[in-house]
């Protein structure tokens, strides 16, 4: 995602940015086995010959629409959706994707209010106008956008996070403040936890994998002021089969996690794969993260899942 500091508004920036990503794997890693899928950070004034540009260069997917002041790093994103009409309409015309993060950020607005706010003032009305527009409304939150997006033209999709299938708004708040499960959109009532893992295991290609993973140094999570993001890429795919597994569901979980987002992104499917057992293990209660340490979603509890070495 591109929400850096300074945020990755420019095709050669992301680019630049894909290299740094590219350096960083480990040196016996084969050759073409992981591929940064890269996007753009969508703001007022993104033209459409940025989109064209960054789209051109075969490397950069998608453009990430962040309502200024909605989650982490986001000051720089979207102060009027009209303003980004004309980039969405280059992006429409190509076939490159729009993920976004589907909260408003007016003052006013509750907190657990904003996806369903954000679904009738700004989705319906850009779905609308722009009825080719590839979209994926990224981690869902709520039942509001799960009804949404099943009844919404195909063009429209949904990712869900795996603690948002496994964890209400009482794993954050009940018996003291959790910081490590703060995130954005932040987690919300049981009702709304249900209706994401019935859609996420119904097997429709409407919603998939997304994990929004998000580390960050303990320091900053357990903070006067922390920030949002839940860290779960140690475990994320482990997680998932829990999930699945409590609805009778694991035949969905390959398509969910595999197929059905590469299809709307228009990328060939996987062709490497992952065997998941039944066993299982303790998650650290911290790792390292620079010179620092992260929290990671489960630290010190078990998981039910493993991946098989290969």
């Amino acid at each position: 995602m591109p929400n850096l500091r300074p945020p990755v508004t420019t095709t050669e920036m992301a680019l630049e940015y894909r290299q740094r990503i590219l350096s960083s794997l480990p040196k016996d890693l084969p050759h073409g086995s992981f591929e940064p899928l890269m996007t753009l950070y969508l703001t007022d004034n993104t033209s459409p010959d940025e989109i064209k540009k960054a789209f051109a260069t075969g490397h950069i997917k998608a453009c990430k629409y962040y309502p200024a002041g909605a989650t982490t790093n986001s000051d720089a994103g979207v102060t009027d959706v009209k303003k980004t009409y004309p980039a969405l309409r280059a992006m429409e015309e190509i076939g490159m994707v729009l993920c976004i993060h589907s909260e408003v950020s007016t003052p006013g607005i509750d907190i657990f209010d904003r996806e369903p706010v954000f679904i009738e003032e700004i989705i319906k009305p850009l779905v609308k106008d722009m009825p080719k527009l590839k979209i994926v409304m990224e981690h869902i939150s709520t039942k509001d956008a799960v009804d949404y997006v099943m009844t919404a033209p195909d063009n429209v999709k949904a990712s869900i996070t795996c603690h948002h299938l496994l964890y209400n708004r009482n794993a954050l708040l009940v018996g003291g403040i959790k910081p490590h499960f703060y995130c954005l959109p932040i987690l919300k009532r049981e009702t709304h936890r249900e209706a994401l893992l019935r859609a996420a295991t119904s097997g429709s290609n409407k919603f998939f994998l997304g994990t929004d993973s998000a580390p960050h140094a303990v320091e900053a999570k357990e903070a006067a002021c922390g920030c949002a993001g839940a860290y779960t890429a140690h475990c994320a795919v482990q997680l998932y089969a829990e999930a699945f597994e409590s609805m009778g569901a694991l035949d969905k979980l390959e398509a969910f996690c595999s197929f059905h987002g590469a299809d709307h992104y228009q990328l060939p499917r996987n062709k490497q794969k992952i065997t998941l057992e039944k066993k299982s293990w303790i998650v650290p209660k911290r790792y390292s993260f620079g010179i620092s340490q992260l929290v990671p979603i489960r630290a010190g509890e078990s998981v039910a899942w493993s991946i098989v070495p290969n």
